[in-house]
């Protein structure tokens, strides 16, 4: 063989892999055009439309009312938060001022929302990764959460329990004594999380140094939320533009400088710690009042233009409407945080391994549905 038969003979060869539209790994019906050099991936494009279900023009023919109800098929693992987003940008084109006892119990069902989400999402990245164990143990402590949520307003998953104005029904007598049960729970078993996996050789070798992020790229592609706040970028909506009663508590903002794929990890698990802090500050101080003002059966906002922002379990979630004064809106725009983070998963994955980005996918913590609207 010829020196040149022996080059074009060992020369690498481009190609393209589909990973989805139903891979396991995907956490939804999502699908990445994966260029590759031999096995280093060299671009990941994804491609969207597989759940698209046109929420945001469902919203024009809406009342106010119905429209909270679409944002949990969202991102449904943070449908209060979701739910409260809406309910905010509501109450702000109506000048409505909801009771110290509404905001107490919406930060309380939020933080425990956060709770189930990272819950679900630490035993999803175990199984992604192999180890099956995670997810029974993630699930086992998720399940605390889900009763109180199905108690408190008959739905474990997809709840709708925020309405314009307030909450649907006031917390049942038995709700303080329940979360605070589940607080003692976590707190003992949380560690183990660590046990399992945060300090598994394995583990580290898969997480550490993969998928780097820097803070000038997450800020340039909008990447919110525990991925954003693991690259170094302070942007936690609950820190600076405070809602609900968030300014009541003392927490601390979960900033991390590596940008790795662990640094999204340990941000998650951490702020876990800060979610059950917030919920203990908040349980014993619940104010009497009303847990609903009256509003009108139908809703309509001057003509304006409202924002409202909150943190969902994966970043800021953003809420645009545009009235022009009748029942329906004109425009509802959302800011999902998944969108953005997406956009940063071929910044990521560049030069790594489709291993690699099973890995980087599971520590941007992606719901399809929040992405593809």
């Amino acid at each position: 063989m010829s020196v040149k038969e022996l080059h074009k003979a060992t020369q690498s060869q481009e190609y393209f892999v589909n990973m989805g539209p139903q891979h396991p790994s995907t956490h939804g019906v999502l699908r990445l055009l994966l260029t590759l050099d031999g096995e280093t991936i060299t671009k990941v494009e994804p491609h969207l439309g597989y759940i698209h279900r046109s929420i945001e023009k469902m919203c024009e023919k809406d009342s106010y009312q119905q429209i909270v109800h679409l944002t949990d098929r969202m991102d449904y693992l943070s449908c209060h938060m979701n739910n409260e987003a809406v309910c905010l940008a509501v109450e702000k084109g109506l000048e409505l001022e909801v009771s110290d006892r509404v905001k107490v119990i919406r930060t309380i069902m939020s933080e425990l929302t956060r709770l189930s989400s990272h819950q679900l999402w630490w035993g999803v990245m175990g199984m992604d990764l192999g180890a099956i164990t995670s997810f029974l143990y993630g699930f086992r402590d998720r399940e605390m959460i889900t009763d109180i949520f199905e108690e408190t307003c008959g739905a474990r998953l997809t709840m709708n329990y925020n309405v314009p104005g307030g909450v649907m029904f006031d917390i049942p007598a038995n709700f303080q004594t329940k979360v605070k049960e589940f607080i003692t729970h976590f707190r003992k078993k949380l560690p183990e999380y660590d046990q399992l996996m945060t300090n598994n050789i394995i583990f580290r070798n898969r997480t550490e140094g993969i998928g780097i992020l820097t803070k000038e790229d997450a800020i340039s592609f909008g990447v919110t939320g525990p991925s954003g706040r693991a690259s170094g970028w302070s942007n936690d909506i609950r820190k600076s533009h405070s809602y609900s009663a968030y300014d009541r508590v003392d927490f601390k903002e979960i900033i991390r400088t590596e940008g790795d794929s662990f640094a999204r990890y340990k941000a998650r698990i951490d702020e876990m710690w800060e979610s059950m802090n917030i919920i203990e500050q908040l349980i014993d101080n619940v104010p009497e009042g009303s847990c609903r003002e009256k509003t009108k059966a139908v809703i309509k906002l001057p003509k304006m233009e409202i924002y409202q922002s909150v943190e969902t379990a994966r970043g800021e979630l953003g809420v645009y409407i545009n009235s022009d004064g009748k029942k329906n809106p004109y425009r509802v725009k959302f800011r999902s945080p998944g969108f953005s983070n997406l956009n940063a998963l071929n910044t990521m994955a560049k030069g790594g391994k489709i291993a690699d980005l099973v890995t980087i996918m599971s520590t941007i913590d992606l719901v399809i549905p929040d992405i593809d609207r």
